[in-house]
């Protein structure tokens, strides 16, 4: 006696469903002996491979590198639209660029932010030209750190260096400071700020009667007061400061 089929066992599998694309993702594991694998065959740190699986979202050159060493189409990997994977022969894996430290570990470039590093310098003394604003480079800082300890956006940093000895003990000639240029309320703090054509980085402190005292560190120089009305017209706070490097 046969018992009868509901479907024909020799019909192609059905494709999994899946509700999003972290969900896809992990339906890929099982093509691979581990998620160490799955990475070293993308390209993609295992670190980074781990936060999607988790829900993080991936950059569309991951995508790609991902979807090429499953084989599977990048579109149903990146929307769940269409076939899993073409009927056409199978994608050939493609390595993705590969950063890696000195210790030879793959690093996930995601986990960072370039922020751009300015040929400026904040007068840590009298002041300093500001006309040539022009990017040098960019530096790289933990995206984590920068989200969560300094509680900025990436997209409103700077990083220029200072000039000068009126901030000595505090900021030094040569070192390097982050900037949020977004921070331009004036209250205590250290602040970068353009007076008339010149970048100053000083301490500031907001007075009564709408007046802002400016004070170094060195007490070769002495404080001085602005008027908050004069802010935007002669002067302008560019940004506070959050942090600072220093080579020793």
């Amino acid at each position: 006696m046969e018992i009868p089929h509901s479907a024909d066992a020799s019909g192609p599998p059905t494709e999994p469903e899946s509700s999003g694309f972290h969900a896809r993702l992990n339906l890929l594991l099982p093509g691979f002996k581990s998620v160490r694998a799955f990475a070293t065959a993308s390209g993609v740190s295992q670190t980074g491979l781990q936060r999607l699986l988790n829900g993080g979202e991936p950059t569309l050159s991951t995508l790609v590198a991902l979807a090429r060493a499953a084989q599977v189409s990048i579109e149903w990997l990146a929307t769940g639209d269409g076939p899993m994977r073409h009927d056409a022969t199978p994608l050939a894996p493609v390595a993705a660029p590969v950063c890696y430290d000195t210790l030879g570990n793959p690093v996930d470039l995601d986990e960072f932010v370039f922020i751009p590093r300015f040929n400026l310098q904040a007068s840590a003394g009298y002041g300093s030209s500001s006309e040539a604003e022009k990017p040098l480079f960019s530096m790289a800082f933990r995206r984590y750190w920068v989200n969560n300890y300094l509680h900025a956006n990436p997209r409103d940093l700077s990083v220029i260096s200072v000039k000068g000895d009126s901030m000595e003990g505090v900021l030094n000639e040569r070192d390097v400071i982050l900037l949020n240029h977004a921070d331009t309320q004036p209250r205590h703090g250290l602040y970068v700020l353009r007076i008339n054509n010149d970048l100053v980085v000083k301490r500031i402190q907001p007075l009564p009667g709408g007046r802002l005292q400016v004070s170094s560190a060195n007490e070769s120089y002495l404080p001085f007061e602005l008027d908050l009305g004069q802010i935007g017209q002669d002067v302008a706070i560019v940004g506070r400061v959050l942090w600072f490097g220093r080579q020793i």
